[in-house]
């Protein structure tokens, strides 16, 4: 089985949430984006940021 890509977390600097237009944190651990200002977690898969609304997590 082969490792999911990392995120590259300079993409930080260019991404804001998509709702709220406010930056977003890393959770590692999680492999998401999270928006606190709309309280939504974005996931990322094979180190790619789905920033869709309808694919987010509530937090």
């Amino acid at each position: 089985m082969t490792e999911a890509p990392l995120f590259d977390r300079r993409m930080l600097e260019a991404l804001v949430c998509p709702v709220t237009q406010s930056a977003l944190g890393y959770d590692a651990e999680r492999q998401e984006l999270v928006s606190r200002a709309a309280k939504l977690a974005f996931p990322i898969r094979d180190g790619i940021p789905i920033m869709l609304v309808s694919e987010a997590r509530a937090l």
